[in-house]
């Protein structure tokens, strides 16, 4: 009779061990369930804020051009110079859709406009050369009149990933006067890389290299 009582204690206690490791193993799965949702979550938000950014890319080089393409003059000085479109006839040819002009990654939506002799030109030039194994882009096109202003770029082989594990956005002043891009506000790490940059804030986006 005792052994029975002992059996079945011992069942008793396999079976609460069992529960256990299954409840463990559970919320793991559903741990790890979450994150990745977080990160396919945070991978479409990257996708979309590379999609507006090129579109405001395009925007600059549209603006510029109208404007004669003569240096830092014909630069846009605010978001609302692309919005409002150029002339083309009697109309007005839109040039930047709405939601382009706001940035999903940051909690302000606003772009950060970067002029075109601010450190972080500078420091995504360093970016591009790295990623391009040592060749410094250049600028393109009718972008090229801007070449004098574009900062020099020197000692790039020790440039590495920038990347510190900040979760805030940047609430500094955008760059006052013309500005040849836009980079988001957030100062996130990043799910995707932009030409092997890992994190929001280094991304600009600028007419200058396309």
């Amino acid at each position: 009779m005792q052994g029975a009582v002992i059996t079945h204690s011992s069942e008793r206690g396999y079976a609460l061990v069992s529960l256990i490791l299954v409840m463990s193993l559970l919320a793991l799965f559903a741990l790890g369930a979450a994150e990745n949702l977080g990160h396919q979550g945070q991978r479409e938000r990257e996708k979309e804020a590379i999609f507006r950014g090129e579109q405001v890319a395009d925007a600059i080089r549209s603006y510029y051009v109208y404007k004669g393409a003569s240096g830092v003059n014909a630069l846009p000085s605010s978001m609302d110079d692309l919005l409002q479109g150029i002339p083309r006839g009697t109309k007005k040819l839109q040039i930047l859709r709405t939601e382009a002009a706001h940035d999903p990654l940051s909690k302000s939506t606003e772009w950060k406009l970067v002029g075109p002799t601010s450190e972080s030109v500078a420091t995504f030039i360093k970016d591009l050369t790295v990623y391009s194994g040592g060749t410094p882009p250049q600028p393109r096109g009718r972008m090229a009149n801007l070449a004098s202003l574009i900062p020099r770029v020197t000692n790039v082989l020790d440039t590495g990933s920038t990347s510190t594990g900040r979760s805030s956005d940047d609430d500094s002043d955008s760059a006052s006067g013309p500005f040849l891009g836009v980079a988001s506000r957030s100062q996130r790490n990043s799910v995707m890389t932009y030409y092997g940059i890992d994190h929001h804030d280094g991304w600009i986006f600028t007419p200058l290299f396309r």
